[in-house]
Order: structure tokens, then C-alpha cells, then sequence
């Protein structure tokens, strides 16, 4: 996998734009000091201001975030209010002040063999692959699986979209799985797989990949606590034993992996 490293410590970056993407808030902040990011990169981010709550106002945790988006010097991230960190966040208006640290761990490596790259994705799992989706050329085909057809707004972000979502309102009705099982019984010998999404799907992806010998490469998703390997919070199994997820991951080559369920929130 590869990596960019990230300039040391917290900076500021002045947000330029709040979008609405149904369920999702899109984020644009302008980051001049740091590197541009890789795709599966992530970064920890929290709010200049109002950064805390409860007793005594103690102040939250950094939130890790994959870019979505990353054009000279703007980064895009796609946020979901689930918690009072993010929704701090989800608050933020043009012209606030965002703090983050990165671009941290690994992305996503290009195709082995000259496999056509198949891009599947969960929920705010679609992140990282819309950026990988930018650097492929936009020519990768995506497969995006969402709860609901307020959450399936997101497969705008991302093109040549085919779309599942758990209630049927919008394209399959049905798990995004079901259509990445169908796509490789049909064209599976000449792909590499590149996925992102909630801990049970990643995992239903390794165990497909490695039943037909195919290469994949997972975004996992698991709460982190500092970016740098020092809390051990991030840490998942692996054949060789157990890695921090920020430093060696994000994106880890499924044949590597004991197991791609690992609980925690997703970056």
C-alpha cells in the first residue's frame, strides 16, 4: 500500500463550503500546509470551536475521516450525523475553522495484473473510493449499498453507480453483496476489488474474494482514538498478528486478514 505522510501536528483549515448529499454533510475546507492526500488516506478532525459537551464541557475526541475529495489544496469529507462529535461537525458553515491532522495511514495500491478495478461501498464507506474512483480516471465501476433512499443520495458523488439499499427504495432491493456476488460471477476472473463499508460487510467481501482466489484491498473501519499507533485502539487480526490500524491500514490487502469484522466506529 502506499502513504503520504502527514507535516507534524494540528493545523487549521478554514472551511469554504457545507453541502447537503440527503442524509450526508459534505465538508470543504481549504488546507494549505499539508500534502495532498492518497486515496484511503485519512485525517482527525475536529472543530476550532465548540469542541466538547457534558459535564465541565470536556472536550471531545478527534473524529478519523477518509477524503472524499482532494483538489489542489481543498479536501472534501463526508460526514454523517451519528453523535455529538459529528454533528458538531456536520455544523460546520463556510468561513469556520476546522483543526486536522494527516494525511495518515495507507491507500489504496493500483491493480494487480491489469485487473479492472471494482469499486463497492457502504454507507459513508463510499468515501474513499470516490477519491480512489478520481485518481483511477473515473473509469472504475461501483457498487454502493445504503440503508435507505436518503442515505442512497450519496451515489451521486461517485459515477457509473449501481445502487442497493435495505429497504428497496432505490436500485436493488437488497444488500450491496448480492450485487457484488452477481458482478463476479459473471466478470470475476479479471478484477481487483476495492471495498469500504460497515465491519459484517467487508468481511462478507473477504470471504467471497478469497472463496474465488481474487485479489482485494479493504478499507477497514474501526474508532481511533490519536492517528499515530499510541492508544492502541485501532488494533485488528491479521495472519501475522495484530497491527494498529492507523498506522498499517486503513486499506489492507484481504488475504492478510483473520478478519475484516472489527467493531468500532468507521473513519
Amino acid at each position: 500500500m502506499s502513504a503520504v505522510r502527514a507535516p507534524f501536528g494540528r493545523r487549521a483549515a478554514r472551511v469554504t463550503a457545507r453541502e447537503i448529499h440527503g442524509a450526508y454533510v459534505v465538508i470543504r475546507c481549504r488546507d494549505t500546509a499539508g500534502p495532498r492526500p492518497l486515496a484511503g488516506q485519512f485525517y482527525m478532525l475536529q472543530s476550532a470551536e465548540r469542541w466538547g459537551g457534558g459535564e465541565g464541557e470536556r472536550p471531545f475526541l478527534p473524529r478519523a475521516f477518509s477524503v472524499l475529495c482532494a483538489h489542489a489544496s481543498e479536501l472534501h469529507f463526508l460526514i454523517e450525523d451519528v453523535g455529538p462529535g459529528t454533528k458538531r461537525l456536520c455544523e460546520l458553515q463556510a468561513g469556520d475553522e476546522l483543526l486536522l491532522v494527516g494525511p495518515l495511514g495507507n491507500g489504496f495500491a493500483p491493480p494487480r495484473e491489469n485487473r479492472e478495478p471494482l469499486l463497492v461501498g457502504g454507507g459513508v464507506g463510499i468515501a474513499p473510493l470516490a477519491i480512489w474512483q478520481d485518481e483511477l480516471g473515473g473509469r472504475a465501476r461501483a457498487l454502493l449499498g445504503f440503508r435507505d433512499g436518503a442515505h442512497a443520495a450519496g451515489a451521486a458523488l461517485l459515477s457509473g453507480v449501481v445502487v442497493a439499499t435495505d429497504d428497496g427504495s432505490v436500485g436493488h432491493h437488497g444488500l450491496v453483496t448480492e450485487l457484488l456476488e452477481e458482478e463476479l460471477d459473471d466478470r470475476g476472473d479479471h478484477v481487483e476489488v476495492y471495498a469500504c463499508g460497515p465491519p459484517a460487510m467487508l468481511e462478507a467481501i473477504r470471504l467471497m474474494c478469497a472463496e474465488r482466489e481474487l485479489p482485494a484491498q479493504l478499507a477497514l473501519e474501526s474508532g481511533m482514538a490519536c492517528g499515530f499507533g499510541a492508544c492502541f485502539g485501532c488494533v485488528v487480526p491479521t495472519v501475522d498478528g495484530y497491527i494498529r490500524l492507523c498506522l498499517d491500514g486503513p486499506v489492507l490487502d484481504a488475504s492478510v486478514l483473520r478478519t475484516a469484522a472489527v467493531a468500532g466506529a468507521g473513519h
